[in-house]
């Protein structure tokens, strides 16, 4: 369970619930664009990676079309890798677009959770 978030965890182990999809859906597309800042990956990867993280755990529905979004956004690009283990892979990295976007949310992030964290703060009203 993630602190501070009153969902539950569901079945396989990811948190479940409406706000935690909410939140999610918030800031999946720049955790993906983080995880693509140091290497090109394919979409299972992408799913795998966001897997170690609960909170973050979503689906091949869910992360295909955020991908298709972030390639006709032009803030990841694609390309087709050989796979030894079956059919070409499509890989996405990130563009200069996207080193951008990842960059601006970073410098906002750390003032936009201190400003929640603030507000759900119980009997803190100053």
């Amino acid at each position: 369970m993630v602190p501070g978030i009153a969902n539950h965890e569901g079945p396989d182990g990811g948190v479940d619930g409406p706000v935690a999809t909410q939140l999610r859906k918030g800031v999946l597309e720049y955790c993906v664009l983080a995880l693509l800042r140091e290497e090109p990956r394919y979409g299972v990867e992408l799913l795998q990676e966001l897997g170690r993280f609960p909170a973050l755990a979503t689906s091949q529905g869910t992360i295909y079309p955020l991908l298709s979004r972030l390639r006709r956004a032009g803030l990841a690009d694609t390309f087709l890798r050989d796979s030894a283990s079956g059919p070409s892979r499509r890989y996405y990295t990130l563009t200069d677009a996207g080193r951008s976007a990842l960059k601006d949310f970073t410098a906002l992030w750390p003032a936009f959770r201190e400003t929640v964290d603030h507000v759900l703060a119980p009997g803190d009203t100053s």
